[in-house]
């Protein structure tokens, strides 16, 4: 009885929410791009200021993560966020072409659905927030069942923000009981205009079937190929850097290392001097287990936990100081727990005979759970990284940087998101890294500036009225008067009243 009065609860409070949003936003549809960017800049600024207390509140509610690394977080999807789209217009008249003589005007898309994951719960609330508030749209938010304190302190953070900044209160919303149903119903409300939707494969697939526009996220078994050419020092000194970010939690994370035959040693010297701790045959059993108990399907008890702490999970003994597993991998399958997205600080390693099985592995990772996300390469052959970003079905390739924080734009010209779409690859939307230009509209004003001759209709006879009148037969009857008129001084009147009438059936018959 208690969850059915919850349940209605959470449906209820759900009903009440895109209400608000609603009415929010139609009074935020008055706002000017000067009243809208200094919202925008307030909020940005609210949550900056609290990166660290809800970095804290995150590592505590999901027990996942790392703080300081949560706190970049929060400052990738606050500052950085309002850095690349402050000078995006997206109220009223957007651009103009005055040679082609098209105007383009933004329109908001209304109220937006929010979908927050566990792995990065408030950097994304406070990301979905601003571009949100950016474009003129409204947002209910749906926060993870395990992080529902630290999301909503986010977006309490960002909607106090916005309302001193004069905004109208309700822009941001939230559901504060956890609850499947009324999260299903949120992306199908009547009044729900759009879905942003990053989280696991099944609430992706529930989005895109809401019948609404959404732009959902697939996962990211992201390979990573170390290529005979690259500086081995300093690209393990940035894979494990990358690899143990908040404990693996990014879905952009490196999650297998395939390295080419004749440097696999330095490299493995290189992770061990990086605090990595290279598994032997009985304890990758072990911890094969720990990864997945079930065939295929990874243990949710793992994830953004520490490489230590996974160790003593499994029943094995590793250094106080490590900081990845490793262990050497041949195979690629759901049955082989080591190949699959682990979202925690474990790696395969696969050394490649050659380049084309390198490839092949590559290929192979990104089918079994990647394709369409993204993949790491570390190399000094500007024509190795031309040919794969052309073969690899991937949607962003980092190449000598961290693909962790790369991917979302830290360390990359990327644009700064924590929603990166998988493009048709991944059976997403779209392939770009999610921002406020996602989530307008645009109508465009155009004028005539083309002449154009549009060519007569026959008609039903198939003959144009033009050619009518060139008809050979009238002119013919018309000749035959001339000629009576002209040849004799005494006109037949009945023989011109006879033609007469012959040009008028012609004339009416045509």
């Amino acid at each position: 009885m208690m969850q059915f009065d919850l349940d209605l609860q959470a449906m209820q409070e759900m009903r009440d929410a895109v209400n608000r949003a609603k009415e929010a936003q139609l009074k935020y549809m008055s706002y000017s791009q000067e009243q809208v960017d200094e919202i925008v800049k307030k909020v940005a600024e609210a949550a900056f200021a609290k990166s660290l207390e809800l970095a804290q509140m995150a590592v505590e509610e999901t027990g996942m993560g790392v703080v300081e690394h949560k706190k970049v977080k929060n400052e990738v999807g606050s500052m950085a966020v309002y850095e690349s789209i402050k000078d995006e217009k997206t109220v009223g008249i957007i651009r103009e072409d005055r040679s082609n003589k098209i105007t383009e005007v933004a329109y908001p898309y209304g109220v937006v659905a929010g979908i927050i994951p566990t792995t990065n719960p408030t950097s994304t609330a406070i990301f979905k927030a601003l571009i949100s508030l950016k474009t003129r749209n409204a947002i209910v938010v749906s926060p993870h069942p395990r992080a529902v304190k630290c999301t909503i302190e986010a977006l309490n953070i960002c909607a106090e923000a916005a309302v001193r900044a004069g905004a109208p209160e309700g822009l941001i919303n939230w559901l504060s009981i956890p609850s499947m149903a009324a999260t299903t119903e949120l992306m199908k409300h009547r009044d729900v205009n759009l879905i942003l939707a990053t989280g696991g494969g099944a609430l992706v697939r529930a989005a895109y079937s809401s019948g609404k526009p959404a732009y959902g996220v697939g996962p990211g078994n992201v390979p990573c190929y170390i290529e005979k050419t690259a500086n081995i020092a300093k690209s393990v000194s940035m894979i494990i850097d990358s690899k143990s970010f908040d404990n693996g939690t990014i879905c952009a994370t490196e999650q297998s290392l395939v390295v080419d035959k004749n440097i696999v040693q330095m490299v493995i010297r290189e992770l061990k001097n990086n605090g990595a701790y290279i598994l032997n045959a009985e304890e990758k059993t072990l911890v094969e287990k720990t990864i997945s108990p079930e065939k295929g399907k990874l243990n949710p008890n793992i994830v953004g936990q520490s490489a230590v702490k996974i160790a003593e999970m499994a029943g094995i003994t590793v250094p106080t100081c490590t900081r990845v597993l490793i262990a050497e991998e041949t195979r690629v399958g759901k049955d082989v727990p080591f190949s699959i997205e682990k979202l925690s600080p474990i790696f395969a390693l696969y050394t490649a005979d050659s380049y084309e099985q390198a490839k092949e592995y590559c290929m192979k990772l990104l089918n079994l759970g990647g394709r369409g996300h993204s993949l790491s390469l570390h190399t000094n052959d500007d024509e190795v990284a031309k040919d794969f970003v052309l073969e690899m079905p991937v949607s962003r390739m980092m190449v000598n940087t961290l693909s962790s924080i790369g991917a979302v734009g830290a360390t990359t010209g990327l644009m700064p998101s924590l929603t990166l779409g998988c493009g048709s690859y991944g059976g997403n939307i779209t392939s770009d890294n999610v921002s406020a230009r996602h989530l307008i509209n645009v109508k465009r004003m155009a004028y005539g500036i083309k002449e154009v001759s549009i060519p007569k209709p026959t008609d039903s006879c198939g003959v144009t009225k033009k050619e009518t009148t060139k008809n050979p037969d009238i002119e013919q009857i018309v000749g035959q008067v001339l000629n009576q008129v002209g040849t004799n001084s005494q006109v037949d009147a009945k023989a011109i009243a006879e033609m007469v009438n012959q040009v008028l059936q012609k004339y009416q018959t045509n």
